[in-house]
């Protein structure tokens, strides 16, 4: 079980890396977003529209705190 949690903290910590190097990238916001949600299909990840704007909105307020 301890090691379950190790690869899925792993995991987690890639996808959100991924997401915060997409955000901080110079591109236009609808197209990162299209990325994102690209990249996160294909690990099997499927996000609603609004789940989707409210995890960018998440991760930009985290940014902003630092």
């Amino acid at each position: 079980m301890k090691n379950l949690n190790i690869v899925l903290a792993v995991l987690s910590g890639a996808v959100a890396g991924a997401a915060v190097g997409l955000l901080l990238a110079p591109d236009k916001g609808e197209h990162t977003r299209r990325k994102i949600v690209d990249y996160l299909e294909e690990k099997g990840i499927r996000l609603k529209k609004d789940k989707m704007e409210a995890l960018v909105d998440e991760i930009a307020q985290e940014l902003g705190k630092k």
